[in-house]
């Protein structure tokens, strides 16, 4: 989804504010770098985690969150060395905390 609302406030914040043209380009770029997500990454991580796009269909989440912790489950790397262990515990629960809140945020 492309989002220009924050473009839009910062322009007229920044020209209200410095009461100039400039403050409405320097609102305009601060208004730019919220709409892609720049100054809050932590918005987008989830979809990062599992590989996909904030516009993927529910079902793509599901399927590729299958995919994902059955490839990184800890139980299939139960026999591996505990280095292996251990990060495949980690990286099954960081899918499991990126589904959760992805579905947490589509429930909404």
């Amino acid at each position: 989804m492309n989002r220009w609302y924050g473009k839009l406030l910062g322009f007229v914040a920044g020209w209200l504010l410095l009461r100039h043209p400039a403050g409405g380009l320097v609102g305009l770029l601060i208004g730019h770098a919220l709409d892609a997500d720049w100054l809050l990454p932590q918005r987008a991580a989830p979809y990062k985690v599992l590989g996909l796009t904030r516009s993927a269909s529910d079902a793509e989440i599901d399927q590729t969150y299958r995919r994902l912790i059955s490839q990184y489950h800890p139980d299939r790397v139960a026999n591996a060395e505990p280095e292996l262990r251990a990060q495949a515990e980690r990286r099954a629960a960081e899918i499991n905390a990126a589904y959760s809140r992805i579905r947490r945020r589509r429930r909404r």
